[in-house]
């Protein structure tokens, strides 16, 4: 398991306390979805996503991202329990939907790309600190798969 420092912890709550989840959550996904067209297979209720412009203007890929967002938000201030703040949704993931935990990595690497498109603020230390944080996340949401 990934451990943040106090500093880094500290970086992460100031960082994430700035971001645009609208803007920077819809891209995320938008992102992931058009970089990696293979995760599509788990939107297939989202109806067109067979190209950059449907991905990125459909509303359901907007909202949906913005609530990644929010639950990946929401997390930083779980930092000493992640994977308890994850457990019911990573089971979720890995009994309901049947994500490959691979994915998660992929949209942690998206997730870093939005940030520092969206985020005046993302220079190299604020990376780092993500980085270790959103690796985190993404060990905790494949918990269940182990």
């Amino acid at each position: 398991m990934v451990h943040l420092t106090e500093e880094e912890a500290k970086c992460v709550h100031d960082f994430v306390s700035k971001i645009c989840v609208a803007d920077v959550g819809a891209d995320i996904l938008c992102r992931l979805l058009c970089v990696y067209p293979w995760c599509g297979r788990y939107f297939t209720s989202f109806g067109d996503l067979k190209c950059e412009d449907s991905i990125c203007h459909n509303a359901q890929v907007k909202a949906h991202g913005a609530r990644v967002l929010n639950s990946i938000l929401d997390a930083s201030k779980h930092l000493n329990d992640l994977t308890g703040y994850y457990a019911k949704l990573s089971k979720h993931h890995c009994e309901s939907l049947h994500v490959d935990p691979a994915n998660f990595y992929l949209m942690k690497k998206v997730m870093l790309v939005s940030l520092a498109i969206h985020c005046k603020s993302f220079d190299a230390h604020t990376q780092h600190c993500m980085t270790k944080f959103l690796h985190a996340v993404a060990d905790s949401l494949g918990k269940q798969y182990c």
